[in-house]
């Protein structure tokens, strides 16, 4: 993969001193991340959690994937790590984007952590709930200007 073609590349960049590692896996649901969480986090200060579109585009509920968001936002904060909540990012304007972004802010509000805009960075203000053409590579994921956007905007460490 193109190290440009990551967030995580950018925010190293806009934050120097951070080192930020990427456990994403392609495809995987909230439920699969939180069974990885403790492999991933070892070694490490702060922990950045991003998930829910797989839960979507698998068709199960997203009040579901709200409870392994908030399971692994309190797993991380008892392994005594600051704990940052990234938005979903827009997805081809679908309603449960919009409900499970409802859901991660009420998360981060009362769990009491950073919540990352990776929504509104990406979001075109004129299709909203699509992301903006430059800022999309596929359809479904950021292009390199998209993450590059989410890595120098949305980006703050915990």
């Amino acid at each position: 993969m193109d190290q440009e073609s990551s967030w995580p590349y950018w925010a190293e960049r806009t934050n120097p001193g951070a080192e930020v590692r990427n456990f994403g896996v392609d495809r995987e649901r909230t439920d699969q991340i939180a069974v990885r969480l403790e492999r991933s986090v070892e070694g490490v200060d702060a922990l950045v959690i991003q998930g829910g579109i797989n839960d979507i585009v698998a068709g199960l509920p997203v009040g579901q994937a709200a409870a392994n968001l908030r399971g692994m936002v309190r797993r991380g904060m008892e392994l005594g790590l600051r704990v940052a909540l990234a938005e979903v990012c827009p997805w081809r304007g679908h309603p449960e984007v919009t409900r499970l972004n409802e859901l991660i802010h009420e998360i981060a509000r009362t769990e009491e952590v950073f919540l990352l805009p990776f929504y509104g960075t990406l979001e075109d203000p004129g299709r909203p709930g699509h992301m903006r053409d430059e800022w999309c590579s596929d359809g479904n994921h950021p292009s390199v200007v998209g993450y590059r956007r989410l890595g120098e905007l949305a980006f703050r460490v915990p």
